[in-house]
């Protein structure tokens, strides 16, 4: 019973993103068909900002738990490049702060959910790995988890 009720949360959430995801991403149309000129940077806030609702929309599509993981992470990334693009279209006088800062806000929304859902996925399935590797591969292997902000517990063993 734990196990549904974690599930029905966690599609509630996905359901939430997605309709957050398409609403701002709709906002960004129209905003991008209000502005004249500066057609390369326009094309790159839009395809950045709609991009967030595909991913998310294909990770309910995924073939599997890192398919699902890895379209999330893109969501995320987009979230992060449709935020520097507000701020530089807002510094260089393209749109007005009042303006922004509404898409700003959503897109930061957005933005926490997708890390909290990115979380909990990983603490629900990333419990224990073992690897069959030798002791030099599992220092790399230990640095890039460092690296990458993983917390993954595991044990080196390897074949003789």
């Amino acid at each position: 019973q734990c196990a549904t009720i974690i599930a029905e949360v966690n599609f509630m959430k996905e359901n939430k993103l997605v309709e957050l995801s398409m609403d701002f991403a709709i906002k960004i149309i129209k905003l991008c068909e209000t502005i004249k000129g500066h057609y390369s940077l326009v094309n790159q806030l839009e395809r950045s900002a709609t991009s967030i609702g595909a991913n998310i929309h294909e990770a309910n599509y995924a073939h599997g738990k890192p398919d699902f993981i890895a379209k999330l992470q893109i969501a995320l990334k987009e979230c992060y490049e449709t935020e520097y693009w507000l701020e530089l279209f807002v510094k260089s006088d393209i749109l007005n702060r009042e303006t922004a800062i509404n898409l700003y806000n959503q897109c930061g929304t957005i933005r926490r959910m997708l890390i909290t859902s990115l979380k909990t996925i990983s603490s629900f399935f990333v419990h224990f790995v073992v690897i069959l590797i030798s002791p030099s591969m599992a220092r790399v292997f230990r640095v890039f988890c460092v690296f990458r902000g993983y917390n993954i517990p595991f044990v080196v063993t390897h074949l003789k």
